[in-house]
């Protein structure tokens, strides 16, 4: 589907762009997206935030395991 018509660019290049770690100004600068009449910035941004790649996460430990003191 094509998110931005003035730049002509679809939801798939942003999501690409997105998983590749790029945050929305990246990919603004990068495909122009929302750069002219500006309609589509709120869906483009939408894409963006469903495709960053996942925050680093702590640790799980298994049952029965005890953590260790820090030296």
């Amino acid at each position: 589907m094509i998110v931005c018509v003035c730049r002509r660019v679809s939801d798939r290049e942003i999501a690409r762009h997105a998983r590749a770690g790029m945050d929305f100004d990246d990919i603004q600068f990068e495909l122009g997206v929302a750069t002219q009449c500006g309609q589509c910035e709120g869906c483009a941004r939408d894409i963006v935030s469903q495709c960053r790649p996942l925050q680093p996460m702590a640790a799980l430990s298994k049952a029965g395991d005890v953590p260790q003191a820090q030296a």
